[in-house]
């Protein structure tokens, strides 16, 4: 068994999250701006609960602090917001296992929604939050589209043996 096998695949998960940020910064008509998916934020939970090992909280802070720079957001919100959702899911990442798709859907929606609600507070230390309560929108449009992330990262991941 070849040693560096594993290294070699790296680049899936990386392109995963290249992918991930492209989907992020997409224009998308501005009635539809509020339901945007937290991309990265599904592709983290992913990579964290299929791999812990390979991916974690150092992952999620460098991916957010990338994201904090696409954005043009306050350096460190991203970086922060996400390194929180890792943590958590790989401290549930074996109970994230076992359950069904619906139940880690329902997961999904409250480590989504964890996340919104630091970004919104970050917002409010700024000035710049809205007081409607449609910040919390991406998280059940994340925690919907949860099933298909899956499903199809699952798919990647085995057709190109990621371990």
């Amino acid at each position: 068994m070849n040693v560096a096998a594993p290294a070699q695949h790296n680049w899936v998960i990386w392109l995963s999250f290249l992918l991930a940020m492209m989907l992020s910064t997409l224009p998308m008509p501005e009635s539809l701006v509020w339901g945007r998916p937290e991309w990265v934020t599904l592709t983290l939970i992913y990579w964290v609960v299929a791999l812990p090992h390979r991916v974690g909280l150092w992952s999620a802070w460098i991916l957010g602090l990338l994201l904090d720079i696409l954005l043009g957001s306050l350096l460190g919100v991203h970086a922060l917001s996400l390194t929180i959702v890792a943590y958590l899911a790989q401290r549930l990442h074996q109970r994230i296992r076992m359950f069904p798709l619906w139940q880690q859907a329902f997961l999904v929606l409250i480590l989504v929604g964890i996340q919104q609600m630091l970004l919104h507070w970050a917002q409010t230390l700024t000035g710049t939050s809205s007081e409607s309560l449609l910040f919390l929108l991406p998280s059940l449009v994340s925690a919907f589209l949860w099933p298909w992330i899956f499903v199809l990262l699952r798919g990647v991941r085995r057709a190109l043996h990621v371990t």
